[in-house]
């Protein structure tokens, strides 16, 4: 499977207070997908406990290089090869001073001169230390050496004081880390950088009365995993969702716009829409709603109760009508057997450059579970196929598809096929 992100993380944790959100970093590398493995100085262990850390990355914490109780040995170049990234937050003033001059005293610094992938240092310490001449010399030389360096935030500080030293929040360290050019031999994942994508997600609810509303089963996994796929790619995401059980990584390359009904996505989305690159439309929108809500509970009586529906609008087919040239759609269908003429219908109709087909008659697939089956139908007619697969896994491809279509590989290759 092409991953447009590395796979297995490293987390160097070193004493200090920033320790504590090294927990939320650990959790959010695991959500996204990644295999993590915690590698720790002893001094950390002052700040968060390793069991922690154990228990959010689901595999035991790095300490010493050896057991002393049985001779048990952590090997720090096995460790150095097994990582595509080592991520050091936080990293204090003492550690990076050790990196720097090649200080091997204990198991995170072994396994940073040890390591083959890309380091990524998160540095954390008091505005005064940060700005002394030493940490910026140190600083200097470490980004020589080929650590890529992920600048404190200023802010409150635990002396009391107020300036830059806070180590980046986790959202976004990963955020860097997973957008790295470093990894595209890894995943050989186009880059969106520079581009602008609107996501819809979830389903919208249509109001009846105060109480009662009308809504479907969406839950927003899909959305929130192509969103997370486009920004780890580069892309800045406008993720316009309905009420949802699932929304993506809190990255500031994400900004989240909530709306209940189908009017209010449709308003939000015509808003965005002219300054965008793309567009993925995933969202479960109600095709109808009430014609009046009424303002009160509508109380219960025997027998039956009447509603009138009206349409609501076709957020893709708005979109589609106002699309640009250079400007790419990417629609869903939904359907409950093989749907591929009403797929191409709809992308046509809908001026999609490619639908994405997925079906209920899969029970492992379409809503409510972590796993979806789809077709990806093109505007030249092609027919991919995907097997069964994670939603995360059909988010990244999708991302791709959207990135190949923004560099004109998929017109490309239909001229290439009509050469033949």
């Amino acid at each position: 499977m092409v991953m447009p992100y590395p796979k297995h993380i490293l987390i160097g944790v070193t004493g200090g207070i920033a320790a504590y959100k090294t927990a939320t970093l650990v959790r959010l590398f695991v959500k996204s997908g990644c295999e993590v493995r915690v590698v720790m100085t002893p001094t950390a262990k002052q700040f968060i406990t390793p069991l922690t850390l154990a228990t959010l990355s689901q595999h035991p914490v790095y300490i010493d290089g050896f057991d002393p109780e049985n001779g048990a040995w952590n090997s720090h170049i096995a460790l150095g090869e097994w990582a595509d990234a080592f991520v050091v937050a936080p990293a204090t003033a003492n550690t990076i001073a050790k990196m720097v001059h090649g200080v091997a005293d204990n198991l995170l610094l072994t396994t940073y001169l040890s390591m083959r992938g890309k380091t990524f240092v998160a540095p954390a310490m008091d505005c005064e230390m940060y700005k002394h001449p030493a940490s910026q010399e140190n600083l200097a030389k470490l980004a020589q050496l080929g650590a890529v360096l992920i600048d404190p935030a200023e802010g409150f500080l635990a002396s009391g004081l107020e300036g830059k030293g806070r180590m980046a929040e986790p959202e976004d360290i990963l955020h860097v880390v997973l957008n790295h050019g470093a990894f595209s031999a890894l995943g050989e994942a186009p880059s969106l950088q520079g581009h602008r994508i609107l996501v819809t997600a979830g389903p919208t609810r249509e109001d009846i009365d105060p109480v009662r509303f009308i809504s479907n089963h969406s839950s927003g996994r899909m959305g929130a995993a192509i969103a997370n796929a486009l920004a780890f790619m580069g892309a800045s995401v406008e993720y316009v969702a309905g009420p949802s059980e699932f929304y993506p990584l809190s990255l500031h390359a994400i900004k989240r716009h909530d709306v209940v009904s189908a009017i209010e996505m449709a308003d939000i989305c015509q808003r965005l829409w002219p300054d965008m690159s793309a567009a993925v439309m995933a969202a479960a929108v109600a095709d109808y709603r009430p014609a009046a809500r009424s303002e009160h509970k509508i109380p219960h009586r025997e027998g039956t109760l009447e509603l009138t529906l009206v349409s609501n609008p076709d957020i893709a087919r708005l979109l589609g009508g106002q699309k640009r040239a250079e400007q790419k759609l990417v629609g869903f269908a939904l359907e409950t057997g093989t749907g591929l003429e009403n797929g191409f219908r709809k992308l046509h109709a809908k001026n999609m450059d490619v639908c994405v087909l997925n079906t209920l008659a899969d029970p492992d697939a379409g809503f409510c579970t972590p796993t979806n089956r789809a077709t990806f139908l093109y505007a030249d007619g092609r027919v991919e196929e995907r097997p069964l697969e994670q939603k995360s896994a059909l988010g990244a491809a999708i991302a791709e598809s959207v990135a190949k279509l923004l560099r004109g590989e998929t017109r490309d290759a239909k001229n290439e096929e009509s050469k033949a």
